[in-house]
């Protein structure tokens, strides 16, 4: 004779853990958009209304999903960005470290980071929480971008007049070409050397600086 398990009960905090888990590992499968009660409660082998129950929001729930991962990219990118402990605030570290920002942003392994960040700007057209999250996202990494060029600037690595300018430019050329890439536009090499000849030019520096620095 089988004895069945007894079913172990979730704490509330547990619960939701479980939900945010979920979440996001749909999210990184198969988009932002694919965050649905029914995906989510499927993935938990539950009942769509206990997760109702605990996330009554599935836009607060997807919102919070991609400020998330947003959140988790810009910490593990920006820890990887310390600067040579033999030559800190010298113009070669700042050039290394705006060259490394540049082939992290652009390295196809961070392809399904960059498939959410397209999906929170496309359901951010109708989904307000999700345009919030995805604004407040961008804001924290061009203040990033920000922090390290007027950093080189101080240290003689470029100079420009507007660095605030430069930081969204930087952002408008990693973007579009992450948009290119999820189609298949031009070769991974093409739109990399669009995105450092681009910012090589803002920043007054010569062909070749950023790319071999």
């Amino acid at each position: 004779m089988t004895t069945a398990k007894p079913r172990t009960r979730l704490s509330a905090d547990e619960r939701r853990a479980q939900i945010v888990a979920a979440a996001r590992a749909i999210a990184l499968e198969e988009g932002l958009a694919g965050v649905t009660l029914r995906s989510v409660a499927s993935r938990l082998g539950v009942a769509s209304g206990l997760v109702a129950h605990y996330e009554p929001s599935m836009e607060a729930l997807v919102a919070r999903t991609f400020a998330d991962i947003a959140a988790q990219e810009l910490a593990e990118l920006t820890s990887a960005l310390t600067p040579p402990a033999a030559s800190p605030g010298t113009a070669a570290a700042a050039r290394r470290t705006l060259a490394l920002l540049l082939t992290l942003l652009l390295d196809p392994a961070r392809d399904a980071v960059s498939s959410v960040w397209a999906d929170a700007w496309s359901l951010g057209r109708r989904l307000p929480l999700v345009a919030e999250a995805a604004r407040e996202g961008m804001d924290r990494w061009t203040a990033e971008a920000t922090r390290i060029l007027r950093e080189g600037h101080a240290a003689g690595a470029w100079s420009v007049p507007d660095v605030d300018l430069v930081a969204l430019q930087l952002f408008a050329l990693v973007d579009s070409t992450t948009a290119y890439a999820l189609v298949g536009y031009k070769t991974e090499d093409e739109r990399s050397g669009l995105v450092f000849a681009a910012l090589e030019s803002a920043l007054g520096l010569e062909n070749g600086a950023l790319r071999n620095p």
